[in-house]
């Protein structure tokens, strides 16, 4: 079997048997492909590879600018890869063994203020002038994602059911198909009802009826991410704001830092945000920092104590 057959064989183990997501699978799709695509160029593949082959290509990567967190999330594609090879007993040997983890120091979030969340849902009609119903949807999408901290595959993969009744709370299936709660606010269930009675304008043309609660006439009949992107851009930049300052993601991190600043604790923050290890979470805490020390000095007995005599 060829490496490409390999491939498809792991691909085919991770959706069956450890229930990968779609996004994973196409991650690990990308990234074993890479890979092979650069062994052929030195005439072989993932199944003749020698360790130095392996090594070679981790020097591209890093030679032409991956960045730490690509190059480990290859190298993870790789290792897990030649484990069910190894596990197979199609080699005796695990080229990717000698690579080493690169050196990954996390990056800080970006955060948006308040001001700036008011800026881009208050922005929102003017990205499609003689649109309303753009308009409104634009501003819907932006509630949802600041109001309940969804992934931006969260929020796209939401169904009309899910806000039947006007829910206080969301029920969002996230990574590994794992559910949880997502919290509705009041402004989120008024961009909601504002936004669903000219939802079928988004219908492809011929289409009935639509399951999703952002259909669009694209082939899939729900919005895409780059369609999203796009439009999240065009408010950016009505609202005055860089759009490389805003995505999807960092409306999340806005969600999350927010929550934080106003008193919530991290357990809380972990579970609405779907995050399986709290140090995941622990990463929005950088920015209250400033906010937790002026509470110290304000509040603390001594600390008052100790202002006064100064």
């Amino acid at each position: 079997m060829s490496g490409a057959g390999w491939c498809e064989a792991f691909l085919e183990m991770m959706a069956v048997e450890r229930s990968a997501a779609k996004n994973t699978l196409a991650a690990y799709s990308r990234d074993l492909g890479d890979a092979q695509g650069f062994l052929a160029a030195r005439k072989t593949d993932l199944a003749k590879a020698e360790p130095e082959d392996i090594e070679a290509y981790f020097a591209h990567i890093g030679a032409h600018g991956a960045s730490p967190a690509t190059a480990a999330r290859r190298r993870s594609a790789l290792r897990q890869f030649y484990r069910f090879v190894l596990g197979e007993g199609w080699r005796e040997d695990d080229p990717a063994r000698r690579v080493d983890a690169p050196k990954r120091g996390r990056p800080l979030p970006k955060v948006l203020s308040r001001t700036d969340v008011e800026r881009l849902i208050a922005a929102a009609p003017l990205v499609e002038v003689g649109r309303g119903e753009a308009g409104l949807r634009l501003g819907c999408m932006i509630e949802l994602l600041y109001a309940s901290g969804l992934r931006v595959s969260e929020l796209l993969a939401l169904t009309l059911a899910a806000v039947a009744r006007d829910p206080a709370f969301l029920i969002v299936k996230g990574k590994g198909g794992k559910e949880r709660l997502a919290p509705l606010n009041a402004p989120a269930r008024e961009a909601i009802k504002a936004y669903l009675p000219h939802r079928r304008a988004f219908f492809a043309k011929g289409v009935k009826d639509s399951p999703w609660l952002f259909p669009s006439r694209s082939a899939g009949g729900c919005l895409t991410r780059r369609r999203f992107g796009q439009m999240l851009d065009a408010c950016a930049l009505a609202a005055g704001i860089d759009p490389a300052q805003v995505s999807p993601h960092v409306l999340r991190h806005a969600f999350a830092t927010h929550l934080l600043e106003g008193g919530a604790d991290l357990r809380t923050v972990q579970k609405l945000l779907g995050h399986v290890d709290i140090t995941t979470t622990q990463i929005y805490t950088h920015v209250t920092e400033g906010r937790l020390r002026q509470v110290v000095e304000t509040s603390h007995p001594l600390s008052r104590t100790r202002t006064k005599g100064l």
